[in-house]
């Protein structure tokens, strides 16, 4: 039974449990069998929580026999980036600075996946506070793409990318300030979701970036990345950043068809870039694809778009400095050689420089807002220019450029989702994203199902 259970989709568990095929508590075993065999090599997880996984597994199982059932979260196993806090588990970022720290509150993502039901088995690797690079000196070892554990699973929800696509977990909670969600979702082969700013409450989130910081769900198939978004959207009046905008059904447009809808490609921004051929075969295969569901192809260039990215990072690195200044200076030995690195140019960064950013960061928000408006649906571009580099080449230049087609949507807040798009001829994953209106999920949802449906890429796993 456990050999059969671990990379069944949401859909499909649920169905399981509800036709009495295995019960939530095999289900949660299965996964803490897959963790235990193959987590040794993938360093996903940072803290396990086998024990309290398996008493509500039990508990999952017995409200079922009573006839409760929480929706088609009820008894699913999944784990949270290590920056989500966790009442009672500790809550670590990955960083020497906090490896003891158990909060007392729980973020307002994690209560809300535990009220649907899911089943929280621990907390996954990340880099030391959401920024920078994984490095020797750290407090926890780096995770591993587990399509070639020599390669790296993205930046920076990096073990919750690995644990889902080698059916650790059925999905996982990131964050994505400047690519983080969308980033291991590209190269690990699944789906990840960064949702509107303020869709999802930040509200017991480590920060790095207010201004960007992002929650979003990381799963294998298109279907379950929205129902995991159903259960962690909505206001929260102890989130500033969150929006009283009521979720509609994130699934409502899944199957309809594309037919005459306008796709925008990134054409020239895309060009400016040096992407890998076999990065540029598959996006081409990707654009075929849509064309052939209906979509009439776009070609668009936002102003400001060739500027966002720096913006976003000058932004990121002056609010994160803020936070971390004191800790910096007073304990600096806390934090690892490659996140004190981040830093080096922070303290020159002044107010105006700031300002001049978030002001470079508006001229994009306001083109592509116009964009939407008149004459695209959607806006798709790849995933990312090249697949997963190697450990030893991020760990060679730790503060290098990367994944230079993901900020802008975090500079914007738009929804982007990245999705699989194919293989390199090495056998690893390539991402295709798509990015939609201000608070128009379901509409990103429906073409990437379509596409995803079409392509049949999602069906490939990198471990038994």
């Amino acid at each position: 039974m456990h050999d059969s259970l671990h990379y069944l989709t949401i859909e499909e568990a649920a169905a399981g449990l509800r036709g009495k095929r295995f019960s939530v508590r095999q289900l949660v075993e299965a996964h803490l069998t897959r963790i235990e065999a193959l987590d040794a090599k993938l360093h996903a997880f940072i803290t396990l929580t086998a024990d309290k996984a398996l008493a509500e597994a039990a508990d999952a199982d017995n409200e079922l026999a009573r006839g409760v059932d929480r929706g088609p979260l009820h008894g699913m196993p999944i784990a949270h980036k290590d920056i989500i806090q966790t009442a009672g588990v500790r809550t670590t970022a990955h960083s020497r600075s906090l490896q003891h720290w158990t909060p007392e509150q729980s973020a307002t993502v994690h209560e809300k996946l535990r009220a649907a039901g899911a089943i929280n088995l621990g907390k996954t690797s990340l880099h030391e506070f959401a920024f920078g690079s994984p490095g020797e000196d750290e407090a926890f070892p780096a995770a591993r793409n587990p399509w070639n554990v020599e390669h790296m699973p993205g930046s920076s929800s990096s073990g919750s990318g690995a644990a889902v696509a080698a059916g650790l977990c059925i999905a996982a909670t990131g964050t994505d300030t400047g690519g983080s969600v969308r980033h291991p979702a590209a190269v690990c082969g699944i789906v990840g979701m960064k949702p509107t700013f303020g869709r999802v409450s930040n509200f017991g989130v480590l920060p790095l970036a207010p201004t960007m910081d992002h929650v979003g769900p990381l799963t294998r198939t298109v279907v379950d990345n929205a129902i995991m978004l159903q259960a962690m959207a909505g206001h929260d009046p102890r989130d500033p950043a969150s929006l009283d905008a009521t979720p509609g059904d994130f699934r409502s447009l899944i199957g309809r068809p594309l037919r005459g809808m306008r796709v925008g490609v990134l054409r020239r921004f895309i060009d400016s870039i040096e992407h890998t051929p076999d990065t540029l075969a598959a996006f081409g295969e990707a654009e075929a694809a849509l064309r052939d569901l209906g979509c009439v192809m776009v070609d668009v260039d936002p102003v400001g778009l060739a500027q966002s990215h720096d913006a976003g990072s000058l932004v990121i690195t002056y609010e994160a400095y803020r936070y971390h200044r004191k800790n910096l200076e007073e304990r600096p030995g806390d934090y690892s050689a490659n996140f004190r690195g981040r830093f080096a140019k922070a303290p020159a960064m002044t107010e105006a420089d700031y300002e001049g950013a978030k002001a470079r960061m508006a001229t994009l928000r306001r083109s592509l807002a116009r964009m939407f408006e008149s004459d695209v649906d959607v806006v798709i571009n790849p995933g990312r220019e090249r697949p997963a580099q190697t450990m030893a080449e991020l760990w060679a230049d730790p503060l290098g450029k990367r994944s230079l087609a993901l900020r802008m949507y975090s500079v914007t807040g738009n929804p982007a989702l990245v999705l699989p798009m194919g293989f390199t001829r090495d056998a690893l994953p390539l991402g295709l994203q798509i990015a939609a209106p201000h608070w128009r999920e379901d509409v990103a949802y429906q073409v990437a199902h379509a596409y995803e449906q079409a392509t049949g890429w999602h069906t490939r796993h990198p471990i038994p």
